[in-house]
């Protein structure tokens, strides 16, 4: 599993620094039930390959300045960094307003307009988690890029806008869609490669997906306790050549790479 052995490297390397441990920063405003699971899994991560956690938990009804207050405490934390905003934020607060107060050099998420725009100029100093997987899983599996014909479904700027800067870079030829696509099925059905992140559970079927497609579903949503991607895995497991499953797939290892980019930046500290 390419999660494993990426956490097994990393924890090789942070056993042979002989100086303090990395440390990731994780603020999370409220006590949304999902987030919390993430929340926790993600310190547990960190123990296991020798990062410390450092978990910041605020109240529900903590102001923009509150928070904001707390980003700028950590930035200038010298034994800090990475720092990471739990999502999703109460409605009440201006997320982008506060994603920007994060220092570029501890946005270990890639989330900063700094670190967005090194990326779409095509010399990142950070990449953002799943979209570094889902390039992390093509590499490991040696499939070359080069003239692919990839869609990529979804428009974010968390995954669709970066994944397909990425993309690009390797040379495939990337075609962007989303909600307001015309017949996004024959669009779809025409790629080498599909990228699913539009977030809408078990959208991706059999109509989307040619004979002998890669197939990398990105989705995480939450029906009845359970976690379904954004792909009909069993309408399109007979059609795909790969496909990536949900949960265990890009998920797991969104999480590790996390971890690795907190070395880069531990690294880029000292």
């Amino acid at each position: 599993m390419i999660s494993k052995k990426v956490r097994e490297e990393i924890a090789q390397k942070i056993s042979q620094n002989k100086t303090r441990p990395p440390t990731l920063a994780t603020i999370m405003v409220g006590e949304d039930p999902d987030s919390l699971v993430y929340f926790k899994s993600q310190q547990k991560a960190c123990t296991q390959v020798g990062i410390l956690p450092k978990p910041v938990q605020l109240s529900e009804t903590s102001t923009q300045k509150e928070v904001i207050h707390m980003v700028h405490m950590l930035n200038h934390d010298p034994e800090v960094d990475g720092i990471i905003m739990q999502m999703p934020l109460p409605k009440h607060l201006q997320k982008e307003e506060i994603i920007q107060e994060i220092s570029w050099k501890k946005d270990v998420d890639c989330m900063t307009s700094i670190n967005m725009g090194f990326l779409f100029m095509g010399n990142p100093y950070m990449v953002p988690n799943t979209p570094l997987s889902v390039m992390t899983m093509l590499a490991e599996y040696n499939i070359d890029l080069t003239g692919k014909e990839v869609v990529v479904i979804g428009r974010s700027n968390v995954v669709g806008k970066p994944l397909s800067m990425l993309l690009l870079g390797e040379n495939a030829t990337v075609t962007i869609c989303h909600s307001k696509t015309k017949n996004l099925p024959s669009v779809s059905k025409k790629a080498d490669i599909v990228v699913a992140a539009i977030g809408r559970a078990e959208m991706i079927d059999e109509t989307f997906i040619k004979e002998g497609a890669i197939v990398i579903d990105v989705g995480i949503n939450y029906e009845n306790g359970k976690i379904k991607g954004d792909v009909n895995q069993e309408k399109v497991m007979n059609i795909a050549s790969y496909l990536t499953p949900v949960p265990g797939g890009i998920g797991s290892l969104t999480t590790t790479l996390l971890l690795q980019n907190t070395i880069k930046a531990f690294e880029n500290n000292h």
